[in-house]
């Protein structure tokens, strides 16, 4: 084979399965990351409410201290609910902004591939 035979081969298999594999991988890699990303700050404001949950319930004394802690704690419930909701919808758009990229990512690679089998 000739050298320009090489390097053509080179520069088609180059566009027809690294660069699609390398920009599947960086995808990936940054999904994976901003997923875990969420997950921790889902997990540690969960943490952080709790916590202060039970330091309000070391400050019980008497029956109107209890009545705070109660009250308090049923806002607590209902502020986790809500940040459990706005986490799961945080989650869902990622996913969705995921799925959209691959698909944009496998349309280029047919298109790579139709172009280079040309």
């Amino acid at each position: 084979m000739s050298k320009a035979t090489t390097q053509q081969a080179t520069e088609q298999f180059e566009s027809m399965f690294v660069a699609p594999a390398r920009n599947l991988g960086a995808l990936n890699l940054d999904y994976t990351e901003k997923l875990v990303a969420a997950q921790f700050d889902a997990i540690r404001a969960l943490a952080d409410m709790g916590m202060a949950q039970a330091r309000g319930l070391l400050d019980v004394r008497d029956a109107d201290s209890l009545k705070a802690v109660v009250e308090s704690q049923q806002k607590a419930g209902q502020d986790m609910g809500e940040r459990l909701r706005a986490d799961a919808e945080k989650i869902m758009s990622l996913s969705q902004e995921y799925v959209q990229q691959s698909q944009k990512l496998a349309e280029e690679g047919v298109k790579a591939a139709t172009t280079a089998a040309k």
